[in-house]
């Protein structure tokens, strides 16, 4: 998939105003335990306020405990959905762009869904 100004990949990392292809060999990511801290803390690092969790499309990708209770012990708001449903949550703060916010692991392969 091809997301404009931010190039090519599987999976990504998007904010508001950028964000890169995610590989998940950087953090060693897999379906399970699925997204872990290491995935997140460059977000956090950056000073988001608001991050959208995607399962992906058949909800196979798990999110580690430690990271919601790092998320919340941090006091961000965070939202764990199915992908479609984080497309649509992703595009609704995109659209508000008020607050610093990211979205991990927005786009599943092949979903076509505009961004």
């Amino acid at each position: 998939m091809t997301i404009e100004g931010i190039g090519s990949g599987r999976d990504f990392k998007l904010y508001y105003g950028g964000g890169r292809a995610w590989d998940w060999s950087e953090t060693n990511t897999h379906h399970n335990p699925g997204i872990q801290i290491a995935d997140v803390i460059e977000l956090l690092e950056a000073g988001v306020t608001t991050v959208v969790l995607s399962r992906g499309m058949h909800l196979a990708l798990q999110i580690c405990p430690d990271v919601v209770d790092h998320l919340r012990h941090r006091s961000v708001l965070f939202f764990v959905e199915e992908t479609r449903a984080a497309v649509k949550i992703y595009n609704e703060l995109a659209r508000r762009a008020g607050r610093r916010f990211i979205s991990l692991d927005l786009l599943a392969r092949n979903i076509g869904v505009p961004v």
